[in-house]
């Protein structure tokens, strides 16, 4: 039986469930925020250790500005909202991205949610925001050369935002594409493509998919 030990997930389909319902694109994200507690409660029920969601990329900056802007202060919610879970939870925060990007309110949120969990290990939740992996591999290659170290995967992976290879990878909404995430975390990872829109995306249906997963015969490359 697989060990899950990190699972990522492409929360995809708010803008289409809103649409389907005859709401503005906003009430998707609001949706899609509240789906983010109950997995993070499955994780920990089934010993995951590493949960990761791209919740904004590096691409999201193309969208109309009220969206992204609506983008933003739902970010900010959401930290403020969620601090109790993890604080209750002893969940440990973490971002992935070029964060610098952010407004100085955002960057104080974020940084004051990292201390203060940054002892907890029931879950370590990896908020992927401003990110795309081409950027993170840039990033991590310019660290090495200013750091004057040898280009090679080892040193690579230990300059990435995030060097834990992901297991498991799930894209909700029905598209089948990785999007620009995690490219080198997720080189051996079982990836599912699901239909449902992410504010649909259940514990239930997770569950059934982990199922699979644990049964799967991973080879890594080999025989």
């Amino acid at each position: 039986m697989n060990e899950l030990n990190h699972l990522a997930i492409i929360m995809d389909g708010n803008g289409r469930w809103a649409k389907k319902r005859g709401f503005i694109r906003t009430r998707g994200h609001e949706k899609g925020a509240n789906v983010v507690e109950d997995i993070a409660e499955f994780c920990i029920g089934n010993n995951i250790s590493y949960l990761t969601l791209y919740a904004f990329s590096t691409e999201n900056w193309k969208r109309p500005k009220t969206e992204v802007d609506f983008l933003i202060s739902l970010f900010k919610k959401f930290l403020k909202d969620k601090e109790s879970l993890l604080l209750r939870e002893k969940i440990k925060f973490q971002t992935i991205g070029d964060i610098n990007a952010f407004d100085d309110e955002l960057l104080d949120l974020i940084k004051d949610l990292k201390e203060k969990t940054k002892e907890f290990d029931s879950l370590t939740l990896n908020l992927a925001v401003n990110y795309g992996s081409k950027d993170e591999i840039l990033r991590a290659v310019k660290k090495l050369v200013d750091e004057n170290l040898e280009i090679n995967e080892a040193n690579l992976t230990a300059h990435l935002d995030s060097s834990i290879p992901v297991d498991l990878l799930i894209r909700t909404g029905g598209e089948q594409r990785l999007s620009n995430f995690l490219l080198w975390q997720a080189s051996y990872a079982e990836l599912c493509f699901t239909q449902t829109l992410w504010p649909d995306f259940t514990k239930e249906e997770l569950g059934e998919i982990v199922q699979k997963y644990r049964k799967i015969d991973r080879k890594f490359g080999g025989l």
